[in-house]
């Protein structure tokens, strides 16, 4: 009789506050089925497997697995680690294999962003080269919505809700204001690329003339005249002026405003500080301003969750285990839209070749002639995304977030030397 193989998974990149509902979705799928023994989740990611830290989820309770659903962050610590090319250096890929060796795995499930199921990919092809029994299946997450295929990302939704919320509730306080205190405010998003966070705030707008005021994408180059004009407009017209801005507004030459000279692993531009920088020009036109940087609470702010964005985590998260059992490898469940009103979605199926490394940026119809405002059709696409309360279980007036054990397998290997 065949043995029944593990499962190994690992959460990498930047969390949201919905990537654990994906991880949920793993293990109690994995856990209804007869096809897979149990999961090992890989701590901090991929760095799990390589260190051979592996937490074993059979551990936990039932209780504590439904938790993850309203609980933020990396429930099995993340991480931004870039597998060498496998051509150059095959250390990290015989270590891996290894340690699935060791622990019999037969399925890999990666979650995260076009970096990471560049690493599934990466793995998945290795599996190939080596004759090695190893379903590879990725699991979309970014807050960036910057996948492509997937009509949206896990974790979008979410963060979307949480932007357009602060938008109208900054608006509302600084519009209570104005008369004698702060005209313009600036709230600084993520999104180093691809403009759909900052485009998000969109939905604060009821009717014309509501906040924001001003949207600063990464897909429009910024003209600095052109903005302090549109500023001094507003100011002049509303009496106050709301503005989100992405942490990636760049200018014509493709310079970043606020690039702090730094990389990561992927050597990726470290961003972050644009809210400033927009401030010392307003401030050079004596327009009194405040700033804040939505930074990581924009992507943990579980309590605000959209059920939609919730659903759908937990979704690509059951169809993974699905799709691996059912023999498929070197792909990624993607959500697809089947109609905008009323909102209807079903899961289909890309592979990870064409979704490694590649970007998905905002389309120019979802952004207006001036580039400071989204479109209607740009509306129409992100409005059914933040629809839905996702209920949140309280203790003490504070949330009741799931607390493992993590308990982890006994080591068989030696210790990794990279």
């Amino acid at each position: 009789m065949k043995k029944v193989k593990n499962a190994f998974y690992a959460q990498s990149g930047g969390v949201t506050a919905v990537i654990n509902a994906s991880a949920c979705g793993v293990i109690e799928t994995v856990n209804k089925s007869k096809k897979i023994h149990k999961v090992l989740a890989g701590e901090n990611g991929i760095l799990g497997a390589l260190n051979e830290e592996l937490i074993d989820t059979s551990k936990e309770s039932k209780t504590n697995i439904a938790k993850l659903k309203q609980t933020p962050g990396g429930a099995f610590g993340s991480c931004r680690f870039k597998l060498q090319d496998p051509i150059k250096q095959k250390k990290e890929y015989e270590r891996l294999f290894e340690v699935f060796a060791a622990h019999d795995i037969g399925y890999f499930f990666y979650n995260g962003g076009g970096d990471s199921q560049d690493t599934t990919f990466k793995v998945s092809e290795m599996a190939k080269k080596l004759n090695f029994p190893l379903k590879c299946v990725g699991i979309p997450k970014t807050v960036d919505n910057d996948l492509p295929y997937t009509d949206c990302s896990p974790g979008f939704g979410s963060v979307a809700k949480y932007i357009a919320t602060s938008t109208l509730e900054a608006g509302l306080d600084v519009k209570s204001m104005a008369e004698t205190s702060t005209k313009v405010f600036i709230l600084e998003v993520m999104g180093r690329h691809a403009g759909w966070i900052a485009a998000a705030s969109c939905l604060a707008a009821t009717k014309v003339g509501d906040p924001p005021h001003i949207i600063l994408l990464p897909e429009v180059p910024f003209d600095k005249t052109k903005f302090i004009t549109q500023v001094k407009q507003t100011v002049k017209e509303k009496g106050y002026c709301v503005i989100v801005a992405s942490e990636g507004t760049q200018t014509k030459n493709g310079k970043f405003l606020a690039d702090s000279g730094l990389t990561d692993a992927f050597g990726h531009k470290q961003l972050g500080g644009v809210a400033p920088i927009l401030a010392g020009m307003i401030s050079k036109i004596g327009l009194k301003n405040h700033w804040a940087v939505a930074d990581y609470l924009q992507r943990s702010a579980r309590h605000i969750a959209s059920k939609t964005d919730l659903d759908q985590a937990y979704a690509v998260g059951e169809h993974a285990v699905r799709l691996a059992i059912a023999g498929k490898t070197a792909v990624m469940p993607i959500i697809k839209r089947i109609s905008h009103s009323p909102y209807k979605w079903k899961i289909e199926t890309a592979p990870l070749k064409n979704v490694a490394n590649i970007e998905k940026t905002m389309p120019r119809k979802f952004i207006s002639k001036n580039g400071f405002e989204i479109t209607q059709a740009g509306k129409t696409y992100l409005s059914p995304l933040i629809k839905g309360e996702a209920p949140t279980k309280y203790v003490n007036g504070l949330p009741d977030v799931a607390e493992l054990k993590k308990i982890k397998v006994k080591k068989k290997l030696n210790y990794f030397i990279s």
